[in-house]
């Protein structure tokens, strides 16, 4: 996925090998803690799917932002939590597996946690010898003298942590300051993507998330994890993108309930769907929607790896 035509035109790419820097840096945190919209609100699109629900994301997402002479790879993950479904594994595998192979972190600390996660979180990272930020997120939720205490607190683990910024993505705060701070971090190297693109991701991918955003959004309870989606075929014609997708669910009640009473629901979610697609596509979209019920797929490890679920 590549930056808008209003984008290119403004990119200045004049750098030599010599004076640039490039590395991956790895977003993690508990689940909810709001790392799918800070990486959206950094590369100026909405590409990763963001829900109030806990546990939406499911794989790494590569994320890319040119900070002056700097190319920096985000990786957003799934969050960091322990529950024995396979699925779940997998998803704290994709999160351990960025903490390792990253060349620095960036830990979500939401304004309003306590320390406990960030305890659990350093238990985590003490192995992967990989340096830390922490970013104080929605501070904008609370009173100049509620932060600073909050400040206070995460100073007994200084020694710990490399930087600790306050963010807002409300209010536009700390997002030069971050950027700033990263590149302090990363090594001189030539540029690993070309300057252009915005994500690794293939289109196929991030209309997937799309539909599977709009499930969580408009569907309660247990059917939005227990569901996925593949894309069966995209047309992208000149001015409007014809896509076919199913929707899978373990059950027949799930099927019927995301099909809703005169097919109710699923036009629902196909209208949120389509709009985030359009919006990201600057075309028109014919989106088809079908349901597919598929027993247990999400505790059956040949299942998840045929919906690109890949265990190492």
């Amino acid at each position: 996925m590549e930056k808008s035509k209003e984008n290119k035109e403004t990119t200045k790419c004049g750098f030599t090998k010599e004076t640039t820097k490039c590395g991956f840096v790895a977003v993690v945190g508990r689940p909810n803690a709001g790392k799918s919209s800070l990486l959206n609100y950094l590369v100026g699109e909405k590409l990763a799917m963001v829900s109030k629900k806990a546990q939406a994301t499911r794989k790494r997402m590569y994320m890319i932002v040119t900070h002056n002479d700097t190319q920096i790879i985000f990786v957003d993950t799934p969050g960091i939590h322990k529950k024995e479904k396979l699925l779940n594994q997998f998803m704290l595998n994709e999160a351990l597996k960025a903490m390792g192979e990253c060349d620095l972190m960036l830990f979500l600390a939401p304004v309003s946690d306590d320390l406990r996660e960030y305890e659990k979180f350093l238990e985590l990272q003490e192995s992967k010898r990989v340096k830390h930020i922490i970013l104080l997120t929605k501070v904008d939720q609370v009173s100049n003298a509620v932060l600073l205490k909050k400040l206070s607190m995460y100073q007994k683990y200084q020694e710990k942590f490399e930087a600790i910024i306050p963010v807002s993505i409300k209010k536009s705060i700390g997002k030069i300051q971050l950027l700033d701070e990263i590149v302090k971090y990363l090594e001189l190297s030539p540029w690993l993507y070309d300057a252009e693109l915005l994500t690794t991701e293939y289109v196929r991918s991030i209309y997937k998330e799309f539909i599977r955003e709009s499930i969580f959004e408009n569907i309660s309870d247990e059917i939005p994890y227990e569901s996925d989606v593949v894309i069966e075929k995209i047309d992208e014609l000149e001015d409007i993108d014809r896509i076919r997708a199913s929707i899978i669910v373990e059950k027949d009640i799930q099927k019927r309930m995301i099909i809703g009473s005169g097919g109710a629901s699923i036009k629902r979610i196909g209208k949120s769907a389509r709009e985030s697609i359009e919006k990201l596509s600057s075309k028109k979209c014919y989106l088809e929607l079908f349901v597919t019920v598929k027993k247990g797929w999400s505790k059956n490890r040949e299942d998840l790896e045929n919906f690109g679920y890949i265990f190492d």
